[in-house]
């Protein structure tokens, strides 16, 4: 008799947790839906609809070779991104306690916006759900067990704001044409090959500087300080971050693989790996 109501309960609580993570799941689908709505409504019209090279005459010799590695003459000018990403996150500050996630991020690159909707394993069968987001000028962190049980929400504070916008200016490997100057970025040489690149959105300013490889495409970016949490409060830190596996994409050349970490005196400490999966891009028109 003792056996099987122990059955019939673990049966119960197994049904529970499966409704759980469906109604979750649910929930924060049209979290997700109405977030990118508000991207796409936030959209500007892209001047110019078409990359042309005589825009990059006398910029810094690195990144006028950046340009002419990644993009062609004549490019259309990126507007929106979706892609998929799969890697490990480091769950924990101290030591290396990798879990693996799988996300899907939405890119506006004008009005300058993103949404982050990650699934990151915390045990078997539960998952953190996060949204990481930039949306008209403001920044967002929401994780949740399950979608239903928040166990972190940050959101509007300069130094968030700072943080998200720096992450989307780094990200723009992946959709180099927001890298331009009509699109507004500023650069300012360093030597032969890293210079610094300036962004401005709304009141916040962020700068990076871009190391470049061999052939001219970006290797790293840093980041003097970057704010991140600190227990309760936000601290700003040196922040890097490497990008490899470089592919054509849709007459773009973008790294398929990326890493950051944030710089401690005893060295970087990484809490990203990943990697796309599928990208795909919405041109100006």
């Amino acid at each position: 008799m003792w056996i099987k109501w122990i059955a019939n309960t673990g049966i119960f609580i197994i049904v529970c947790l499966v409704i759980a993570a469906i109604y979750g799941g649910y929930r924060w689908q049209l979290d997700t839906d109405k977030l990118r709505a508000k991207l796409t409504n936030g959209r500007r019209t892209i001047k110019p609809q078409i990359y042309d090279q005589k825009e990059i005459e006398g910029l810094p010799a690195p990144v006028q070779r950046f340009f002419r590695t990644v993009l062609k003459d004549g490019q259309a000018i990126v507007a929106a991104v979706k892609f998929s990403q799969q890697g490990q996150f480091n769950l924990s500050e101290t030591e290396a306690k990798w879990s693996p996630f799988t996300a899907t991020q939405f890119v506006i690159t004008q009005r300058l916006g993103f949404d982050w909707d990650a699934r990151i394993q915390m045990a078997p069968g539960l998952n953190a759900f996060v949204h990481d987001t930039y949306l008209l000028g403001e920044g967002n962190l929401h994780a949740s067990l399950l979608g239903l049980f928040t166990v972190m929400k940050m959101s509007v504070t300069p130094e968030l704001n700072q943080g998200e916008l720096l992450r989307l200016f780094a990200e723009a490997v992946w959709y180099p044409t927001a890298l331009l100057p009509s699109q507004g970025v500023s650069w300012e040489a360093i030597d032969d090959t890293s210079a610094r690149g300036t962004l401005t959105n709304g009141t916040t300013t962020v700068s990076l500087v871009f190391q470049f490889n061999a052939e001219g495409a970006i290797s790293t970016i840093r980041a003097e300080a970057r704010y991140r949490m600190d227990g309760d409060k936000l601290t700003a830190m040196p922040w890097n971050g490497r990008f490899w596996n470089y592919t054509v994409q849709n007459g773009m050349l973008i790294p398929l693989e990326g890493e950051v970490g944030w710089e401690h005196p005893e060295g970087t400490r990484l809490y990203f790996q990943g990697k796309i999966a599928e990208i795909n891009y919405e041109f100006a028109q």
